[in-house]
């Protein structure tokens, strides 16, 4: 996703805007469904993206080379489709945004970190399995 990106809800088919860094839920223009969140995030969207977002933000920390990052981003995007308006993700490569993976002690990746009101709720380190991806999220929603 860059600055904008076009989401077409899954109820009714109509294509929307989605701003990347944007701080709600975004909702179809048309009949108000929850849309798909997923960002690339850089330091200067980290607030308004992650820290401010009043929905559970999953952070991937993550670089283009890391071949077990390349596994889990399939898992990570579907999880931003199912679990839209339940929870936001944001993409954060380590190589462009070193001062982000320092700041989160990202000693590993992929390392993904659930946010929870702008503060760290749990993190996991290193490739897991979707199904036990997708629990490990699901359970830190309810």
């Amino acid at each position: 996703m860059t600055e904008t990106d076009v989401r077409a809800c899954k109820s009714c088919g109509q294509k929307n805007r989605v701003r990347a860094a944007a701080s709600g839920t975004p909702r179809c223009a048309s009949c108000g469904a929850d849309l798909p969140w997923l960002a690339r995030i850089t330091g200067a969207g980290f607030r308004e993206g992650v820290e401010t977002s009043p929905v559970p933000v999953l952070a991937d920390f993550w670089a283009p080379w890391c071949a077990p990052c390349r596994m889990v981003e399939p898992v990570v995007e579907r999880l931003a489709v199912d679990l839209a308006g339940r929870l936001k993700v944001a993409k954060i490569n380590t190589d462009e945004e070193p001062q982000l993976g320092s700041r989160f002690e990202v000693r590993g990746i992929p390392t993904l970190i659930l946010f929870r009101d702008g503060k760290e709720a749990d993190r996991v380190t290193g490739a897991m399995p979707a199904p036990e991806l997708r629990a490990w999220v699901e359970s830190r929603l309810r």
